[in-house]
């Protein structure tokens, strides 16, 4: 099963792809903490890990770490829920009728470049300080690429299924629920994980208007201070984060599509 690391596309198992893992991480962490402590890089810059692990424990201890967590934590969920609901049927809209595609399309392909930095202001003018501009920020970095991600999805049905549920009378509302969308649901739900993943890249573009909680808030207050290892720290909770609920997304991914 080792072997098959080292072929291409080879299989091997998942307990040997995670030691993998773990190894590949441990080496780094040695090689970082190495270079820190022998005076390679300041360690105003980059912080040895155990100053980060310190800083880490610190910040559980004395900042209430996991309250600011739970609130990130809501913010990313509650501003991914909703662009999920929205970009579904729009994206799937936009791909079965083409006067909603030719419509919607150029909006969304123009709004989804724009740097969501620079609308950090209009934000603040239409929504105020509040949890709506944090909220909106959040959304407005997930939405507008998920929409056009669902819309490809549902591109990608091949004809011939709705063909054939068409010669054997399926309704449209058929053809839609029991063929488009079974058979789209695989990538569908890798293209939710992965936005999920961008939605979390945002949190600190959201948490530094006005903020004073979360996991954002916690890391630009360090910033102002020069606190680098609680930089650091609050920086590795939120990749911390994304690594659980990409692989819990994973194995829901596998579980529910055994067939693939």
């Amino acid at each position: 099963m080792i072997s098959g690391l080292f072929k291409f596309r080879g299989k091997t198992s998942p307990a040997i792809e995670a030691t993998v893992g773990v190894i590949a991480a441990a080496v780094l962490l040695l090689v970082w903490e190495g270079a820190a402590r022998g005076g390679l890089v300041s360690p105003q810059f980059l912080p040895a890990p155990s100053r980060v692990f310190s800083a880490l424990w610190n910040m559980l201890l004395n900042q209430s770490l996991l309250y600011h967590v739970g609130v990130s934590f809501a913010r990313v969920w509650g501003a991914f829920l909703i662009a999920a609901a929205m970009a579904i049927p729009i994206g799937i809209m936009m791909s079965s009728y083409r006067i909603v595609g030719a419509s919607l399309e150029p909006v969304i392909d123009f709004i989804r470049y724009l740097p969501v930095p620079a609308l950090v202001p209009l934000s603040i003018i239409w929504f105020g300080v509040g949890e709506t501009t944090k909220i909106f920020l959040l959304w407005l970095g997930t939405f507008f690429q998920l929409v056009l991600f669902v819309a490809d999805d549902m591109r990608r049905v091949p004809n011939e299924y709705v063909e054939v549920a068409r010669t054997l009378g399926a309704s449209s509302r058929n053809v839609m629920t029991d063929v488009a969308l079974r058979s789209m649901a695989p990538s569908l739900v890798d293209n939710l994980r992965i936005t999920l993943g961008w939605c979390w890249t945002y949190l600190i573009i959201a948490e530094i208007v006005a903020a004073d909680s979360g996991i954002g808030y916690l890391i630009w207050t360090a910033r102002r201070f020069i606190k680098t290892p609680e930089v650091i720290a609050g920086v590795v909770v939120i990749g911390l984060i994304g690594l659980v609920t990409d692989q819990l997304l994973r194995l829901l991914h596998r579980s529910m599509f055994r067939y693939l």
